[in-house]
């Protein structure tokens, strides 16, 4: 793949807001994956750094990435869905309290503002955008549990 096919990759991830696109031709792979800026809250005065751009994460044959051990491999992934994957390290919470409903659920609609959780870092509370437009498939982590920077988090069907 070369620079121009790449530069085009990177523009249509744009345009439609993906966080990744993977693509198998001819037996090689292509990963293209946008890092995520993490969400700062209770924090006005401090600049909100922008998200680099998309960067290649692999270019390998489709056999090596067969190869790949067990535990690396992503989470399942529904047809025509993206992975929506953890900004951060911390604690993942699906509502704003105990007795509060999740932010979102299974089949819900949601927009690139529409918070989908609140993971907590070092006691600050930061919630999380979708960043894209689309359906709420499947939730991949627990309340409350503990997350991993990059970790699946949820599944979307873009619209």
């Amino acid at each position: 793949m070369d620079k121009k096919e790449l530069k085009a990759l990177i523009q249509l991830m744009e345009k439609h807001g993906l966080v990744r696109l993977e693509i198998e031709e001819a037996g090689k792979r292509c990963v293209l994956e946008k890092a995520q800026a993490p969400t700062f809250t209770g924090f006005p005065q401090m600049p909100m750094a922008m998200a680099p751009a998309p960067q290649m994460i692999s270019a390998a044959p489709a056999a090596a990435a067969a190869a790949a051990p067990a535990a690396a491999a992503p989470a399942p992934k529904a047809e025509g869905t993206i992975t929506f994957n953890s900004p951060m390290v911390g604690t993942f919470y699906r509502t704003a309290s105990p007795d509060a409903e999740a932010f979102v659920k299974v089949g819900d609609q949601v927009e690139p503002e529409t918070t989908l959780c609140l993971i907590e870092a070092m006691k600050v509370f930061n919630e999380i955008k979708a960043e894209t437009r689309g359906i709420v498939v499947e939730v991949l982590a627990e309340n409350q549990e503990a997350v991993e920077y990059n970790q699946p988090l949820f599944l979307i069907k873009p619209l």
